[in-house]
C-alpha cells in the first residue's frame, strides 16, 4: 500500500503534489492582485479591509511555508548540497524550468502589484500620510515561502561532497564514528587548548 493511498492525498514529494504548491501560489497571486488593485482604485473602508486581511493571511501562509520547506530543507542538508539561492529563488539545474518561470513570475507580480498600489495610494482617505495597502508590502514573502516549500521536497541537489570529494552520505554517523576511533575524545580539540594553558 503506498502513501496516500487510504487518504486519497498525494504522496510527499510526488509531482502531483508539486503540481499544487504552484497552482496554490497560482491562486494566491491572483487574489492578492485582485483584492490590491479593488481597494487602490474604490479605496472605501470595506475594500482597505478586504485588501488588508487578504494580504496578512498570505503572508502568514507564506510564513509557514518559509518555515516548513527550511526544516525540510535542512534535512535533506544532511546528504545533499543546499543553497539559499536554489531553495527561495529556484536557481540552479535543480528546478525545471517551467516551474522555476512560474515561480518567479508569481514571486514578481507579487512585488509589482504590493509596491505599485501602495505608492498609488500613499494618503489614507482622510489625507493622513499613509494607508493600509502598505500591507501589502508583506505578500512577497508567500511567494518565497511558497518557492522555498516546492524546492524542499522537488527539486535536486547535488551531493555534500567531503575533502576527498566522495559524496557524504550520513555525516552524524561519520562524526560519531571519529570520535569511536578517537577513544571518545578528539586529540585536535586538546592541542588547540594547550596555548591557552
Amino acid at each position: 500500500m503506498t502513501t496516500g493511498e487510504l487518504d486519497r492525498t498525494p504522496a510527499r514529494g510526488s509531482t502531483e503534489q508539486g503540481i499544487i504548491i504552484v497552482k496554490a501560489t497560482i491562486v494566491g497571486t491572483a487574489l492578492f492582485v485582485v483584492t490590491a488593485i479593488f481597494a487602490a482604485a474604490v479605496f472605501t473602508t470595506a475594500a482597505q479591509w478586504v485588501g488588508a486581511v487578504t494580504a496578512m493571511a498570505l503572508f502568514m501562509v507564506g510564513v509557514f511555508a518559509f518555515l516548513w520547506g527550511f526544516w525540510n530543507a535542512i534535512q535533506r542538508s544532511r546528504e545533499e548540497e543546499v543553497s539559499v539561492t536554489q531553495l527561495f529563488l529556484l536557481l540552479g539545474d535543480g528546478t525545471p524550468a517551467a516551474v522555476r518561470r512560474t515561480m518567479l513570475s508569481m514571486l514578481a507580480i507579487q512585488v509589482v502589484t504590493a509596491f505599485g498600489t501602495a505608492i498609488w495610494r500613499l494618503d489614507g482617505p482622510d489625507g493622513s500620510p499613509g494607508s493600509s495597502l502598505a500591507v501589502g508590502l508583506l505578500v512577497p514573502m508567500f511567494g518565497l515561502g511558497m518557492n522555498g516549500l516546492w524546492a524542499a521536497y522537488h527539486a535536486n541537489f547535488g551531493p555534500r561532497l567531503d575533502a576527498d570529494g566522495a559524496p557524504i552520505r550520513d555525516p552524524m554517523r561519520k562524526a560519531s564514528a571519529n570520535s569511536r576511533q578517537d577513544g571518545g575524545t578528539s586529540t585536535a580539540s586538546i592541542d588547540q587548548n594547550e596555548d591557552h594553558g
